[in-house]
């Protein structure tokens, strides 16, 4: 059987060999380091078996992020059985890797003390010792619930009712514990070296207020020292540059208990952010763009049309005005449309380039609530373009250019991710794959490197966005470009095309700062 690695190069392997055998078969070194493998494009266990001809890449801690979250993910667990251990009565609820380490929220009456949190990492440290045995078994899902009924894990026993009929559940044991989890996870706890348990916090079971507060406790593991001692040392240099610390020592901006999610704007908060609501003038008006300013309330039709009604609604705020439903917009777009159909524009107006300060609110989490980064009411440095289809090409490369050109002039470092479709979205599947292939197009004609984040796509179209990194290296999504084909089919948008037919414009979402407040924000801890 071949196995296809990620360099190119080919490896004969036996028929059902898993991806730990072949990892051994390349080197003990690479084996010691596996964590997970991806195959053809599919995240799989250590313990995979290859049947057929496949491609294959072995990821380790150090050279893929799938790498990391099988890491991490296998701490989480390590700390979910100490837990176990220590308090019996805590009941387990979910517990997965995110970006930075891991986190598990459990059903714990009284809130984890730093004395306990120390006791677990203790127990964690045992754990790890004993370099138990990692496996992977399936039950069907009678005897999956059965199995977890037994062990008293009510939340465990909800997510398994929620799983299809007929459907094999997978759970991974390691000495006494056992856990549901659908995995990767590492061969054996002594895999994991490095640890550390962060903080704790109260979380809402599902996110959802109505349900249960639990207790979730953040960590994050290494496999060197020495690479934990550099994030720790990075965490207290994050701490001396807390945005919402130098706001407040800057008199720049602040936030009140009256309107959490709501910053205002001091004096001096107010110069900075003038001049760069100045520098945004300027640069558009040398760009081609015209400013518009679209109100911040519009009726409850518009929303539908728009799409967003169906698609975000959960996230807007309505009111009623004269007994009829209103939105208040969490988006410029459909203001923007609006406002191109006001009149018939000509094949010769276009491309038109709109760009739009505009204020939106949107329903935040107070949870997920963070100074100026994530808030409830902000300012978007938004622009619509609207074009002819064989200028969309030379339209993305423009607006390509004119980001890096304004993240050059601040000093900024940045990547860029190509996002796709996403399961809850509108329009066709021809429209997707022109739309798709107009961004890859113009991303390799100018040579721009980018990852593929495969399905998160907004609802009406993919995106170009882009990261930019902080003084130590912490990645935020700033700017981003979204090509649209249909908002301009929903709000029957039009121009007079040269043969005088009718035809519809293609349309560019653009943002450059993000939001005014998250770029002031990010200038302050730079």
């Amino acid at each position: 059987m071949k196995v296809e690695l990620k360099d190119g190069s080919e490896l004969e392997v036996k028929e059902g060999s898993s991806i730990l055998e072949i990892a051994k078969q390349i080197s003990e070194g690479l084996a010691r380091s596996a964590c997970c493998g991806i195959v053809n494009g599919e995240v799989e266990d250590l313990r995979y078996e290859l049947k057929k001809d496949s491609k294959l890449e072995i990821a380790t801690f150090e050279n893929s992020l799938e790498g990391k979250k099988a890491y991490w993910h296998t701490t989480s667990h390590i700390m979910a059985q100490a837990i176990k251990r220590l308090y019996p009565e805590i009941k387990l609820t979910i517990g997965p890797a995110i970006d930075n380490g891991f986190y598990y929220d459990f059903d714990s009456e009284e809130p984890f003390t730093p004395e306990m949190l120390e006791a677990i990492e203790t127990e964690m440290k045992k754990i790890i010792k004993e370099d138990l045995l990692i496996k992977k078994f399936t039950l069907s899902r009678e005897k999956a619930i059965a199995l977890m009924r037994e062990r008293k894990e009510d939340y465990k026993v909800e997510l398994i009712e929620e799983l299809p009929e007929g459907e094999e559940i997978s759970f991974y044991e390691q000495g006494e514990f056992v856990d549901l989890c659908a995995g990767p996870h590492l061969s054996s706890t002594g895999k994991v070296k490095a640890i550390k348990l962060l903080s704790s916090s109260g979380a809402y079971w599902r996110g959802d207020e109505h349900n249960k507060m639990l207790q979730r406790i953040y960590g994050i593991s290494y496999p060197k020292a020495s690479q934990l001692e550099e994030y720790l040392n990075m965490l207290e240099e994050a701490k001396k540059r807390d945005h919402k610390k130098l706001g407040k020592e800057l008199e720049l901006f602040m936030i009140a208990p009256e309107g959490p999610g709501f910053p205002f704007f001091l004096p001096k908060g107010m110069v900075l952010r003038n001049i760069l609501e100045d520098f945004w003038r300027k640069i558009h008006n040398e760009n081609g763009y015209v400013e518009i300013k679209t109100p911040v309330i519009l009726n409850e039709e518009l929303w539908h049309r728009s799409g967003h009604w169906d698609h975000y609604k959960d996230n807007m705020y309505t009111t009623k005005i004269d007994k009829v439903d209103y939105g208040i917009k969490p988006m410029n777009c459909p203001g923007g449309m609006l406002v191109y159909k006001n009149k018939m524009h000509s094949y010769k107006d276009l491309p038109i380039r709109a760009g739009e300060l505009g204020l939106v609110h949107r329903h935040e989490k107070s949870g997920e609530l963070n100074g100026l980064f994530r808030v409830r009411c902000f300012t978007q440095d938004d622009a619509h373009i609207f074009c002819l289809p064989e200028q969309i090409e030379s339209e993305i490369v423009n607006l390509m250019h004119l980001i890096n050109k304004v993240y050059s002039m601040f000093g900024f470092s940045y990547t860029i991710e190509l996002s796709t479709r996403p399961e809850d979205s509108m329009g066709s599947d021809e429209d997707w794959e022109m739309a798709e292939n107009a961004l890859k197009k113009a991303l390799e004609d100018e040579h721009m490197p980018y990852e593929l984040n495969e399905g998160d796509g907004a609802f009406y179209g993919p995106k170009i966005d882009f990261h930019i990194k902080d003084c130590l290296g912490r990645d935020w999504q700033c700017g981003t470009i979204q090509l649209d084909f249909q908002m301009p089919e929903r709000f029957d948008l039009r121009y007079i095309g040269a043969d005088r037919l009718f035809p519809r414009p293609v349309m560019l979402h653009r943002l450059r700062f993000g939001n005014i407040g998250s770029l002031t924000a990010f200038l302050i801890v730079r």
